[in-house]
């Protein structure tokens, strides 16, 4: 059974544990302890990930470890990690302090249950454990935004939990069997109908933790409404092992229908709706919301030739831990500043905080894909795979979409950048923000350049 395949999660969830009880008798001025029990819980769970021994099945099959579990395991651990030092200047000293610890290392549990998940009902056990502390995290934010935010989280998420275990229980039914490895074989010969339905469904729900069309309403609302440090974290951490989850299903299912197409045309719709919402936005938490929904879309791309090329795995990979960082360094751009709720109010950032002005370039321009930063290499690579596996109509949407993306980035990046009397909004900067988003948007470049070595030690590149 080898229980110790799942120590990186257990930790996570002991860590968990430990700040929901804890928090109940720790002073409030003291509760940055649980802070360091979370960052403990995270750094004892990447070393386990790393050092965590031999790859293979799990719990009868149900859970895998191979490289791109590690892969996420680490991803994960670190996204979060820099997520938590915003919590030195949002909820320190907050009466819901050791909450935010415990429902963060909650959803991250989750993620990585996703990540791994060999089988349809660990799947559906992993969705769970991921959204419904999401729906705590955005409605920590006392305010009416944040709890239409929250609401509409719910809502979303609970619709298309419901479609993802129907989905799971046509799937079940007209296989027979839950696991991924036995799914090719028991799915081959079955009704087309109900196994396409099956299909859509279960895809439609883990879309939901993605952020991707349709199920993506949420996820602008949710960045705008929530506290910096729950909006950096719903919009990155989840992805991971929402798409890597969306892989090993298409991956697992035989070759009977285009599922690849299926996932290309939810790429391609949400690339393109959430660019094209992110035109208007003058608030840059909800432009990055809309950015969330677009990269969703770009990472959707190696999913599509699952099982079809060989740099579709790694290639996600890459693409994942470099958004990962990079999103988190543009939104502690905005938790530094929180007097600065529009676009306009960044002129003349050079002038008065030069380190976040260069911060916010490297991280939005990271995130349209411009080198040396990953989300370039990533991009770049995806956009291979999906050539490589027969799908040249994908790269020319992708290329088209991040073009388009330039826009909107440029409207925040220029007047940040402009020698303008710099906006009333610019006198106070929040430091523990200030820094995470400096060391983010730096790992970002540092991943863009190494991307290579870092993830062959991973053992997850293709031999050869």
């Amino acid at each position: 059974m080898r229980p110790l395949a799942m120590l990186p999660e257990m930790l996570l969830l002991a860590g968990a544990l430990v700040c929901l009880l804890g928090g109940s008798f720790t002073p409030r001025r003291r509760q940055w302890r649980l802070r360091v029990v979370a960052a403990l819980a995270l750094l004892g769970s990447a070393v386990a990930a790393v050092v965590g021994g031999a790859s293979g099945p799990a719990f009868e099959g149900s859970f895998v470890v191979d490289g791109a579990t590690t892969a996420a395991r680490v991803v994960v651990a670190g996204a979060t990690l820099l997520v938590l030092l915003l919590a030195g200047d949002e909820v320190a000293g907050d009466d819901r302090e050791s909450e935010t610890y415990c429902l963060v290392l909650l959803a991250a549990t989750g993620t990585l249950v996703l990540a791994g998940a060999a089988d349809l009902l660990v799947l559906a056990v992993g969705f769970l454990l991921a959204s419904i502390p999401l729906y705590g995290l955005v409605g920590l934010r006392r305010t009416a935004r944040g709890a239409e935010a929250a609401l509409k989280a719910y809502l979303v998420g609970a619709l298309f939990g419901i479609l993802l275990l129907l989905g799971v229980t046509l799937l079940y039914g007209v296989g027979g069997t839950s696991s991924y490895p036995q799914l090719a074989g028991a799915l081959a010969g079955a009704p087309l109908v109900p196994l396409a339905a099956g299909v859509v469904l279960v895809v439609a729900g883990v879309a939901f933790e993605a952020g991707a069309v349709p199920a993506h309403f949420w996820v602008p609302d949710a960045a705008q409404g929530a506290t910096g440090l729950a909006a950096a974290f719903v919009t990155t951490v989840p992805k991971v092992g929402a798409v890597l989850a969306a892989f090993r299903l298409v991956e697992a299912l035989p070759d009977v229908l285009a599922w690849g197409v299926l996932v290309a045309v939810l790429a391609v719709a949400s690339m393109t709706l959430g660019n094209l919402a992110a035109f208007a936005q003058d608030d840059p938490r909800r432009l990055l919301g809309w950015s969330t929904v677009s990269q969703v879309g770009y990472l959707l791309v190696p999913v599509a030739v699952a099982g079809v090329s060989d740099l579709a795995l790694p290639s996600l990979l890459v693409y994942l831990a470099g958004y990962a960082v990079t999103n988190v360094a543009a939104f502690a751009v905005t938790t530094a500043l929180p007097d600065v709720r529009d676009l306009s109010g960044y002129a003349g950032l050079v002038r008065v905080r030069p380190g976040l002005a260069v911060a916010l370039v490297v991280a939005l321009l990271g995130l349209v894909g411009t080198p040396p930063t990953a989300v370039f290499v990533g991009k770049l690579t995806t956009a291979t795979a999906a050539w490589d596996g027969g799908m040249a109509w994908l790269v020319v949407v992708v290329l088209v979409n991040t073009l388009a993306s330039l826009f909107y980035y440029l409207r925040w990046v220029a007047p940040a950048l402009r020698r303008t009397e710099p906006a009333a909004g610019l006198a106070s900067v929040r430091p523990w923000s200030a820094w995470t988003a400096g060391v983010a948007a730096a790992v970002s470049v540092l991943l863009g350049v190494a991307a290579g070595p870092l993830f062959a030690a991973l053992d997850v590149l293709p031999p050869g």
